[in-house]
Order: C-alpha cells, then structure tokens, then sequence
C-alpha cells in the first residue's frame, strides 16, 4: 500500500524552506536537552565526588592544594600564619595498593629536600587507620610513584612507598609510635624516616627506600581518612621544608653512619624496623625459637627480641673481636663464631653455648670464616684461605681434620647447606664474576645457579628449601664492600624465578649469614644510612 503526502499548495521552494526550519528547530531542542541533562549529571557528580580535583590558591610555604584520587566528600586547607600551621580536611578510601585517595597540599621542588611538621588528628576518628602524611610525589596522578612518612590514627608510623605508577604501596613500619614531630627526608634516590626525641633531636626511626623520581616533583602534605564516606581532620604545625645536603658518599668525620635491624614479610615485601643505632652493626640470626635475633657489634654478639628492645651482649669469653660470620646450631644450644682475638688477629672458628661460655676451637689453620652448620648437627661449612686462595671447607662440629670442598680459582665463600643436608650452596667468581652455584655436601657436581651480569653473594635457603634469597650487588662492585646500593633478592628454586624483594643501602654487614625466621615466613637483615651530622638537628624556633 502506498501512502501519499498532502502538500500545501505553495511553491515548492517555500515548502521546503519551512521543512528545514522545523527540523533545525527540533535539533535545537534536542541540544538544549542534552545540555540541560549534562549540567544536571555534572552537578550530581560534583556533588557525590570529584577526581584529580585542579589545584587551588597557595596555603603558606605550598603552591597549591587538591583532593588527589576519587573522593565523595571534598577536602580543605586551613592556614593560620601565626601558628605556621595548616588544618586539612580530608576523605578517601585509602592510600595504599596501587592508587591512592586523600586531600594533598604541596610544592612542586628539585633537589634533596626534607619536610618536617608537628601531627595531630582532630576528633576520635572513625577508622583507626587514617592518616596524616608527609609526602614527596612524582605527580598528582592517583597512581603515582610516591614516598610519605604516614602517621596513623592508632600511632602506627610507615615510611610508606609506591616504586612505579600503578605498582603496590610497601611501607617499612618505624620502631616508635605515635610521634609528635616526623620528617621524611630525599637525599639522592634515598628516602628516610626520622622521628624527633623529647629533646628535639632527630634519629632514623627505620630503613631508607631506595625510589626513582624525575624532577621536578611534589612535595608537601595531607590527609586520608581510610573511608569514602567520611571526613577527617588534622593539624600539622611548626611545619617547615628546606632543601637538604646530598648524603655523604662515604663515612667521614662530617657524617654519621645509622644501622637498622629489619624484619622483611617475603609475601608482602614489607619491612619492620627493630632497632635502630647510629653506629655499625652486622649480620643477624634468626634463633629458632622465632622469639630473638642475634647480630655483632664491636667484637661481640648481641641478643634482642624479634619484636625490639634492648639488646644484650653474650658472653663469648676471650672472643671479643667477633666479626660477621656466626650462627645457631639446628637444635638451638650451641652458638658458633669466628672470631679474630688470637693467633695474629686471623679469624677462627669457634663454638660455645647458646646462652655464652668459655670457646671450643674448631678450626687449627685461619683465616677461617664460618657459614654453615648440617641439619643434622655434626659438620661445619667454612671459609678458608689456604695457599692464596679462599675455598669453600667442611670440618666436624666436634673438632678434627679440615675437607676442602671447592678448588676453582678465585673466590668461593658463603656455604650454606639445604635443610635436607644433601647440597651445599655458595657463591664464586669463577666465571669472572660473582654468581651462586651449588654442590653436593662432600664437593661433588658443582653447577651453577644464578646468570646474570650483577654480582650475587651470601645465598641463604628457606626453611622448607622452595626459596633462596641473596644480596645482589651492581656489576661495577668488587668484592662485598659496605656502604653501596644493593638489592635483597629471591630465587623460587623449583621455577628458578627470580624477584627484588627490597632495594636499600648496604652490602658488607647486611645478611652475611643464615637469617630466615623458623617459619620461613620472614628473614631479618640490616640495612645502613649515611648522614650528614647536621642533619639531626631539628628543633623550629
């Protein structure tokens, strides 16, 4: 069927002229509407939330202010000049994983700098986990590569740290909480955290963090109240940002060296600080009762519980010049030692007590540097120099005759036995450089097992023998020398995969010897900081 149109009777050239005006008059209805329905969804949206907000008027010493992230509820910066101090509003479901959520005030800067301030939460809190940060941030992208020191609302303070956009958030938890005054501190690719005593002097209060930023980047502060739908306050006063002096390149009258004892999660990689000194000390041991660690320092062995404390030294008799090969023995009641005392100061082997005593010589020749103990209780693995050469030894617990184990040129160090006892490994630079290689416990089938161009060293073995971690050094480095950028490494032996658990300044001292915790859950190591000695100095008129 076919339908006709009725025309009006009028010239053609009007009856169109009329179609085309009413059809442009329906396209401007159609974009009024459209408009008008965006206007409304762009208003429900401010109202309900904003993302990556645009910076604001500057507050003080910072350029400008923003909620970073998505947020329902928008932040706010108060600044009272008098006081030097800002009060920042601020929601946010978190800082943490991969993209972060909170009111941010900052300063784009180059350069090494620290920002330090007085914190405190205003209110009770709703959620104990919100936070007031100290933050140094590549960009305002939710996503970004960051450093903070975040003071939580139940006292808990992080160096928290984003390695890479879109990466997990790690933190290295302090030894102190709830502070008053903090400071997080860039000085190269190093990131600090510093808490202030009662007399106003700062100290790190754990490990520094190894990060990459591009210049310039942001630095300043904020606040996340770790729950979308709420608001939560905090005042940070005396707050003051100030370019810093570039680490020291090595120990010298004008700095200060700092150890830290630290506990890393291997699931998380995330670090806890123990113990903190500002002098050298090495090479922890996990005790297998889980509940103590050991470590040297100035000739002796210290005892302190996994959870922090105050250390105890151990009663090793004549041995007083105890240097950073020692252990536990698998049953736990013998410690053994190499210590450097005797015989024209070359290291020896030594056993005593677990709770001290009078030495048993084990080794006759020296130098002689322990590194392994068999599970089954009855052989020591060593290093010695014998004729030049440092080689990888096995000799009795009880006393007796030396084997020597490996005879390639160059040198072997750091045995380890598996705990099933069955194979030895070590690290040598046969190749021409330092990797890890393993043998059987009496010498037999060596083969390597690390191949890459860094230089591997101290492999340790998980206690159910499924993993292997080692300390990688850069390819440039000889030798294990102290004070270099390193990284802590993870081999899963069964896949032979291979990943960075922890970047941070150390090397000679760090995990020398066998520190997993008796669940294989966790292993301790330290790292170091070198710092200008004014940078203690802390107190704001």
């Amino acid at each position: 069927m076919t339908i006709a149109m009725v025309r009006p009777n009028v010239p053609f050239s009007f009856w169109t002229m009329g179609e085309f005006t009413v059809r442009r008059k329906k396209i401007a209805s159609l974009t009024a509407l459209a408009l008008a329905l965006l206007l409304v969804f762009a208003a429900k949206n401010a109202a309900r939330g904003q993302q990556a907000a645009g910076p604001t008027a500057a507050a003080g010493i910072f350029e400008g202010h923003g909620d970073v992230g998505t947020v329902l509820h928008a932040g706010s910066v108060e600044y009272d000049a008098a006081k030097r101090s800002y009060t920042i509003s601020g929601s946010g479901e978190n800082m943490w994983l991969g993209s972060d959520a909170f009111q941010f005030t900052w300063k784009k800067m180059s350069g090494d700098v620290t920002l330090t301030a007085d914190i405190s939460f205003l209110g009770k809190g709703v959620n104990e986990h919100r936070k007031a940060v100290l933050m140094i941030r590549q960009t305002l992208d939710a996503d970004s590569p960051y450093a903070d020191v975040a003071l939580h609302g139940n006292g808990l303070t992080s160096l928290q740290y984003r390695e890479q956009k879109g990466a997990a958030t790690h933190e290295i938890q302090a030894n102190v909480s709830g502070p008053a005054r903090v400071r997080i501190e860039k000085r190269g690719a190093y990131f600090s955290l510093w808490l202030a005593d009662a007399g106003g002097e700062f100290r790190p209060a754990g490990g520094s963090m190894r990060i990459a930023l591009k210049e310039p980047f942001y630095v300043g502060i904020g606040v996340c109240s770790h729950d979308k739908d709420v608001v939560e306050k905090a005042v940070f006063s005396s707050v003051e940002l100030k370019a810093a002096e570039p680490a020291p390149a090595a120990v010298a009258a004008s700095s200060t060296l700092y150890s830290t004892l630290e506990i890393i999660t291997v699931a998380s990689t995330d670090r806890r600080a123990i113990y903190v000194a500002p002098e050298r000390f090495e090479a922890p041991n996990w005790m297998p009762d889980g509940k103590n660690l050991l470590f040297n320092r100035n000739g002796r062995i210290e005892k302190i519980p996994a959870t922090g404390g105050t250390p105890q030294v151990i009663d090793t008799g004549f041995a007083n010049r105890c240097n950073n090969d020692h252990g536990i023995s698998p049953d736990g009641t013998q410690l053994v030692i190499s210590d450097n005392s005797q015989e024209e100061h070359q290291s020896l082997v030594y056993i005593v007590p677990i709770s001290g005593g009078a030495p048993r010589r084990i080794t006759q020749k020296s130098p002689s540097y322990w590194h392994g103990w068999s599970p089954n209780g009855k052989t020591l693995a060593f290093v010695g120099e014998r004729n030049g050469d440092f080689d990888v030894y096995a000799i009795p617990a009880a006393g007796g005759e030396e084997k020597q184990l490996t005879t390639a040129k160059g040198l072997d160090d750091g045995p380890e036995y598996t705990p099933d006892g069955k194979y030895i490994y070590f690290n040598s630079e046969r190749t021409g450089h330092m990797q890890i290689w393993r043998m059987r416990a009496d010498g037999s089938e060596q083969e390597q097992v690390t191949f890459g161009e860094e230089n591997d060293w101290f492999p340790h073995l998980s206690p159910d023998g499924q993993q292997m971690v080692f300390v990688t050094f850069d390819a440039s480095v000889k030798g294990h020398p102290e004070n270099k950028d390193v990284m802590l490494r993870m081999m899963t032996l069964k896949d032979k995969k291979i990943t960075v658990l922890a970047k941070l300044f150390g090397g000679q001292g760090t995990m020398n010897v066998p520190s997993w915790s008796p669940d294989g859950k966790q292993f301790a190591f330290v790292s170091y900081q070198l710092v200008p000695k004014e940078a203690g100095t802390g107190r704001v008129p």
